[in-house]
């Protein structure tokens, strides 16, 4: 999947809505101040390095961040129609977990975790776009989402620091001590880490059935080119018709007004 300019400036204008409607003074601030600083890598990040998880295309990161807040709202009204006990989390810390929960994934303050894929052979047959920096140092997405988070003077609650650490619920083994517990001391004091959960679980897969299920059929071999199939495509027909793209493209990079998208939308050919 690919999205235009326009659909990513809008889908980043959404985000910063977020931000000025539910996260209240003095870390609205310090997260619009983040946000602004990393603008131009987190617009166009994808939200993960191949096809077969989702989203892994530019500007795939704040297209599902924007899924998840928006189900993590009508999953927290769900959970309050059958009877849930809402007073023990904030809408506020609902939507702040929600769009900080994959916050790690944008790597250090000078790296990007996910690079463009240099092995054509793995790009090629499975679907890896992108590959991972090995300039950023290791740490769970979580927990790198957490420090950056602190790092930048942004506060977050208790309640907001265990549902970003167990937003994957019990696929990641880490999340055990937190969820797998019997004794009731020691259970989460609040619905908010499964709602974040559910809401994460329902946007990745709402994003896997758009890149596989295509016009009532699965295809799992979509976007897995050969090599062969590559040559043959280099026509003078499609050479014309990319001309006519790059003209198309090009008006629609102008009303973005943001030329640092040029370079990289030619890349995307």
């Amino acid at each position: 999947m690919k999205l235009t300019a326009e659909q990513i400036q809008e889908n980043w204008t959404e985000l910063m809505g977020y931000i000025n409607e539910y996260i209240s003074e003095p870390r609205k601030e310090k997260l619009l101040e983040f946000y602004t600083q990393y603008s131009e890598r987190l617009m166009l990040m994808p939200a993960a390095h191949k096809r077969e998880y989702h989203n892994a295309f530019p500007g795939g990161y704040v297209e599902h961040v924007l899924r998840v807040i928006r189900c993590s709202l009508r999953q927290a009204e769900l959970w309050q129609s059958e009877g849930a006990n809402m007073s023990t989390f904030t809408t506020e810390e609902l939507v702040f977990s929600a769009l900080n929960h994959d916050l790690g994934k944008m790597g250090d303050e000078e790296n990007e975790s996910y690079i463009p894929q240099t092995d054509q052979w793995r790009k090629d047959k499975l679907g890896e776009d992108y590959m991972f920096n090995n300039q950023v140092a290791f740490a769970s997405v979580p927990d790198r989402g957490l420090f950056l988070l602190q790092s930048h003077g942004i506060p977050y609650t208790f309640n907001e620091m265990v549902a970003i650490q167990t937003h994957d619920g019990l696929y990641d083994e880490a999340n055990k001590k937190y969820l797998l517990n019997f004794s009731p001391e020691q259970k989460p004091r609040t619905s908010l880490p499964y709602i974040l959960h559910q809401a994460d679980l329902m946007a990745a897969r709402i994003e896997f059935e758009r890149e596989y299920y295509v016009d009532e059929k699965w295809e799992f071999e979509k976007g897995k080119k050969s090599v062969e199939n590559k040559k043959n495509s280099f026509t003078l027909n499609n050479t014309s018709n990319k001309k006519k793209e790059l003209s198309t493209k090009d008006k629609a990079l102008k009303s973005v007004g943001n030329s640092k998208f040029q370079s990289f939308f030619d890349k995307l050919d």
